[in-house]
Order: structure tokens, then C-alpha cells, then sequence
């Protein structure tokens, strides 16, 4: 098999670390392949912020759901959206004067420029998962980042144009965690359509979710009151406390993002 193919169908979320640290070379190695990765219009609209400090370490077990192996992962990137910095590279560049000639106002970034600038990071994000894979490193993603903006904000001084899109851990998997199951997928005729958008109905969502429904559902149903997979999903992750807050810290980003 192509080694590139191998290693992306081999790849799963790893969650505890050897306490081996991860050699200068090999970060080095890491962040030259992260930085290669697809761009738009070659703008690198990200910035990624690697946390060394204990303490902020700490904080972010706390501030993302209660996730303790974040503390104990060796390396740790914070992945920004960032249209900061090209922002400020316009001021620099006497873009208001030119506006000024033409009459019209200096446009600041709006909603387009804050997806595109998520794109590019998630972009390198998953870049640098596909790379920690091939250097023999496991790394997980913590979409809880984008929870508790304002501590977020302030942990990491963020202005206003800087977005954290996610967080990674990488480290160096134990021999329980090179030996887990990877998770399945669903099958593909669910997922890709030909030509246009295709919405599922009953019985295929039945066909779906039936592999799941034997292993997620089984014994979980007097815990949390559902009677089936959809209402277990709802009460644990689209309705749970965490995604209530993850909703309304984004709220607050775009509300900061947009004001006058």
C-alpha cells in the first residue's frame, strides 16, 4: 500500500502519551510539514500558538470540558484563525490613505474573511495530524476551545481578528493506545452524493446507524432516558452543556468580530 494511504487510513485520535519527550528535531520536522499545507491565495490566514506553560496547560483541562490528558501531552498547538495580522499589515501599509483617495471606507474583516481564515487553519491542523502520524506521534483534537472565549481570550491575549478554530496534543502513544480499535466511519454511500445533496430517510438513517446502535446505544438507555441512538446523540452532545457553551462563546467571537 502507498505509505501516504497507509497512514491516513491507520490514523485515530490518541488520547494518552508515553512520557517520552518529543525530540527538537522532530517538533522542527512537525512545524516545517504543518506550514506546507494548502493556503489560500497563499495568505496563511492562521497563526498557531504552542503552549509550554504548565499552568496554561492546567487552565485548559479546566476550560475544555474537563479533558485531563491536555496537561499531560508533551507537545500542545493552539491553531488561530488570524486575519489579525494581515489587518494590521494593511494599516501599516498606509491602506486608509488609499481608501481615503477613493472615497470609500477601509473595509475591516467581516463574516467571509473569518470562514476562509478557519479553513486555513483547520487545514494546517489536520496537515500536522497526517505528519505527527507518519513521525510515529498520536495527536487528538479539542474542539472545546472554541468554549469560554473570554478565558480564552485573555489566557492567550488575542485580539479581535484572531479566532482559536482548535486545539491539538500530540505525544507519543501508549502500547494500550497503539493497541485500541480505530472507530468506524460511516459507509460511503451516506456521505457522498453524486450532483447534488442527497437528505437521507427513515430506513436508510435505520441502515445508517445500525453497527452504532449495537455498540453506542447498548445499556446506555435507563442513564440518559433515550429510546434510541438519535436521542442519545441529542442529550449528550448536541443538547449537553458543553455545545450550549460552545454556541454561545462563538456568539460572543462574531459579536466581537463584527462591532463597530
Amino acid at each position: 500500500m502507498n505509505p501516504v494511504i497507509e497512514t491516513i487510513l491507520k490514523r485515530k485520535s490518541v488520547r494518552a502519551y508515553e512520557k517520552q519527550p518529543i525530540a527538537p528535531e522532530v517538533r522542527d520536522e512537525l512545524l516545517q510539514a504543518t506550514l506546507r499545507a494548502p493556503t489560500a491565495g497563499n495568505l496563511m490566514l492562521y497563526s498557531i500558538i504552542e503552549v509550554n506553560d504548565q499552568k496554561k496547560k492546567n487552565c485548559l483541562v479546566k476550560s475544555c470540558d474537563n479533558q485531563p490528558f491536555i496537561a499531560r501531552a508533551p507537545l500542545v498547538w493552539l491553531f488561530l484563525a488570524d486575519y489579525q495580522r494581515w489587518y494590521d499589515y494593511f494599516i501599516a501599509s498606509d491602506v486608509t490613505q488609499v481608501c481615503s483617495r477613493k472615497g470609500i471606507p477601509m473595509r475591516r474583516p467581516e463574516e467571509g474573511d473569518l470562514f476562509l481564515a478557519c479553513c486555513d487553519a483547520l487545514i494546517a491542523a489536520q496537515t500536522a495530524v497526517l505528519a505527527a502520524e507518519a513521525l510515529g506521534l498520536g495527536s487528538c483534537y479539542i474542539g472545546d476551545i472554541m468554549e469560554n472565549y473570554e478565558v480564552h481570550r485573555q489566557l492567550f491575549d488575542l485580539p479581535r481578528y484572531v479566532f482559536p478554530i482548535c486545539l491539538l496534543c500530540f505525544g507519543y502513544p501508549t502500547r494500550q493506545q497503539l493497541g485500541r480499535e480505530q472507530t468506524t466511519r460511516f459507509d460511503q454511500k451516506y456521505i457522498v452524493f453524486e450532483d447534488q445533496y442527497h437528505r437521507l430517510d427513515r430506513s436508510e438513517f435505520d441502515s445508517m446507524f445500525a453497527d452504532s446502535n449495537a455498540r453506542t446505544f447498548h445499556g446506555r438507555t435507563e442513564v440518559f432516558g433515550a429510546h434510541n441512538l438519535g436521542q442519545l446523540i441529542y442529550t449528550l452532545k448536541f443538547n449537553a452543556g458543553f455545545s450550549i457553551e460552545m454556541s454561545r462563546s462563538v456568539r460572543a467571537i462574531l459579536e466581537a468580530w463584527n462591532q463597530d
